[in-house]
C-alpha cells in the first residue's frame, strides 16, 4: 500500500513539473511578444501634444468651445500616456509642472470666456517652456501659433 502511495506521489510530482515547465514556456513566449510590441517614445507624445496645443489655440480663438474641450482632453490623454509609457525617462519627473496650467485652460473652456482662455493658454505655453528648460530641453521653445496646423479643418 505504501509503495502505491509513493508511486502515486511521484507521478503527481512529475505531472506538476511538466505543467510548470509548460506554463513557464508560455510566460516566456508572452514576455517576448510584450518586449517586441510597439511602445511610443516621449518625442512622439510631445509631437502629438504640440499639434493639439495649436488646434486648442485656434478652437479657443474661434470660440469653438466643444472643439477646445476635445483638444485639451487630447493633451491630458497624451500626458497620461507619457506617465504610462515613458516613466523610465528622467524628464517625466517634471511632467506635473504643467498640470495647473491644463486645469486653468479646462476651467476657461468651461466658462467659455475668451479672455480667461487666452490668459490660461499663455500660462500653458509658458509651463511647457519652463518644463523644457528644467529638463535640459530649453532649445525646444513652444509659442502661440499664428497659422492653423491644418488647412482642412474648420476651427
Amino acid at each position: 500500500m505504501k509503495l502505491n502511495a509513493v508511486i502515486f506521489c511521484l507521478i503527481l510530482l512529475s505531472c506538476n513539473q511538466r505543467a510548470n515547465n509548460n506554463l513557464q514556456t508560455k510566460i516566456d513566449s508572452l514576455q517576448s511578444v510584450i518586449d517586441k510590441s510597439y511602445k511610443p517614445g516621449l518625442g512622439e507624445f510631445m509631437s502629438n501634444i504640440q499639434v493639439h496645443h495649436a488646434k486648442l489655440w485656434f478652437a479657443g480663438q474661434n470660440r469653438n468651445w466643444e472643439l477646445a474641450d476635445f483638444e485639451i482632453n487630447e493633451i491630458k490623454e497624451a500626458m497620461q500616456g507619457i506617465k504610462d509609457y515613458c516613466s523610465d525617462r528622467p524628464e517625466v519627473r517634471s511632467i506635473g509642472l504643467i498640470d495647473p496650467a491644463i486645469d486653468s485652460v479646462s476651467a476657461s473652456i468651461g466658462k467659455q470666456d475668451p479672455a480667461l482662455f487666452k490668459n490660461a493658454f499663455v500660462q500653458l505655453t509658458n509651463s511647457c517652456n519652463n518644463c523644457h528648460k528644467e529638463t535640459a530641453h530649453g532649445f525646444n521653445v513652444i509659442q502661440i501659433p499664428d497659422t492653423p496646423p491644418f488647412s482642412n479643418q474648420k476651427f
